[in-house]
């Protein structure tokens, strides 16, 4: 335990600047001021005051711009003047000044932002060297680790604070989440300003935190620096983000999809749908299990996600998939995430009706399938109706669902759906595993199976 962050706060500061945005924003004229929808509002307009819509006068307000500041935090990371703070700090801003540890102040420009990871590179021009700081590997991190948020909570000017890390690894709510979870007091106007290990490296951008008013209850959110990094060279070089693109949609791997496929490990990721695009040129199929990707392993969606954004659009990777139960070794070259974004993934696929395992199935007809939202020549089955009580309903099946291949074979007809079945229970399999299309969207489902040939809920 440290005796003092005296020695680590004076290194660093000079490295934390506050951040001040001005935006020109439209506020009403002629009135007392309040906001519409507010309920001085609502009680201005029922007792007739002047200039309120509904009032004397008549008719809405006129609005006038006004000019509204912000605060925020950042960092310099080279002697030449670029800065790392938090998108949203910045997000809007007609001007933006940055206020050094020393008192001067500098006019920036933004050099690009990424939305995703909420992060904004800045550059201020100085004639002199400017103190800076260097990222660290937040991938080394661990939990029970001291750390050091220095920043300008509640405009109150330069403040430190020291806590733990105390979790890895958190999601919130964005596709590329990695945050280190630290119990350093964060506030509002610490968003963008580093997090220190006791080397002087940022591990961590500030971001957010949990709370129930608004303040620090000890649950703040720091962007891992090994992500940020990745972020900040690409806005240094280009002005925007160049994520790598595979060109698949992916699941999670369950135990007992493992099972169904005869796999021995549960981790990796399944995909689901395979677009055009990279993976497809490649030869990559649906069913396929993502195991390894460029080298490294791949435990589940969310960090396969991860490596595939960090890696450079363009690349050739190599890409270790299961198939059939046999290892394939497949190479692509990625595409770019940015110029596919928005890009829709092909619809699913194609009369008895029949009861298995805890549903009733029919074959898909035109008709159907522009009913439920798939192209009219999608073939498969369509669930029609699922037993309350049976295994489709304890898997989340229901009506309107459409199952398109079973054990990673296409069913278009009954027979096909009776015939996969009879082969799993034949092969002493404990469940069957069903790709199904639910508003357009793909989703492996392991059914299972019962030993006497009638569906059971696990």
């Amino acid at each position: 335990m440290p005796g003092s962050f005296a020695d680590l706060a004076e290194q660093v500061s000079p490295a934390v600047v506050n951040i001040t945005t001005t935006s020109v924003v439209s506020q009403p004229t002629g009135g007392p001021g309040f906001p519409e929808g507010s309920p001085f509002s609502d009680l201005f307009r029922e007792f007739g005051m002047p200039g309120m819509p509904g009032g004397p006068e008549g008719g809405p307000t006129q609005r006038s711009p006004q000019r509204s500041n912000a605060l925020g935090s950042g960092f310099v990371i080279s002697a030449d003047g670029y800065i790392v703070t938090n998108n949203h700090v910045i997000e809007g801003a007609d001007q933006i000044e940055v206020e050094f540890y020393a008192g001067e102040r500098l006019p920036a420009e933004v050099v690009g932002t990424d939305p995703n990871t909420d992060v904004a590179l800045l550059k201020v021009e100085s004639d002199a060297a400017i103190p800076f700081v260097t990222f660290g590997d937040s991938d080394s991190a661990r939990v029970g680790d001291w750390v050091l948020a220095l920043g300008n909570p509640l405009g109150q000017g330069f403040s430190a604070s020291s806590g733990i890390v105390s979790a890895r690894n958190r999601e919130l709510s964005g596709t590329y989440d990695d945050y280190l979870q630290t119990d350093a007091a964060i506030n509002r106007g610490n968003s963008g300003g580093p997090l220190f290990n006791l080397d002087g490296e940022v591990i961590g951008v500030n971001t957010a935190i949990l709370s129930p008013n608004g303040g620090s209850i000890g649950i703040g959110f720091s962007m891992a620096s090994n992500v940020v990094s990745q972020v900040v060279s690409q806005l240094q070089e280009f002005g925007e983000t160049r994520r790598g693109w595979l060109g698949v949609m992916i699941q999670d791997l369950t135990p007992e999809m493992a099972e169904a496929m005869g796999l021995q490990a549960s981790s990796g990721a399944m995909i689901t749908d395979v677009p055009e695009g990279p993976a497809r040129e490649a030869g990559l199929q649906t069913g396929d299990v993502i195991t390894r990707f460029d080298g490294s392993e791949v435990e589940d969606t969310r960090g396969l996600v991860r490596r595939v954004a960090e890696a450079p659009a363009g690349e050739t990777v190599q890409v270790v998939v299961m198939r059939d139960g046999e290892e394939q070794v497949l190479d692509v070259t990625l595409g770019r995430r940015e110029t596919a974004e928005g890009e829709a993934p092909a619809a699913a696929e194609e009369p008895a009706e029949t009861d298995v395992l805890g549903m009733s199935v029919t074959a898909l007809t035109p008709e159907m399938a522009a009913e439920l939202g798939a192209a009219r020549d999608a073939r498969g089955l369509v669930i029609t109706e699922v037993d309350p009580e049976g295994p489709a309903a304890d898997k989340g099946l229901s009506p309107g669902d459409i199952i398109t291949d079973v054990n990673q074979q296409a069913v278009t007809s009954v027979a096909d759906l009776e015939a996969r079945v009879a082969e799993a229970r034949e092969a002493g399999r404990q469940s069957v595993l069903m790709l199904i299309r639910r508003g357009g969207d793909p989703l492996f489902v392991a059914l299972p199976l019962s030993a006497d040939g009638e569906g059971e809920a696990e």
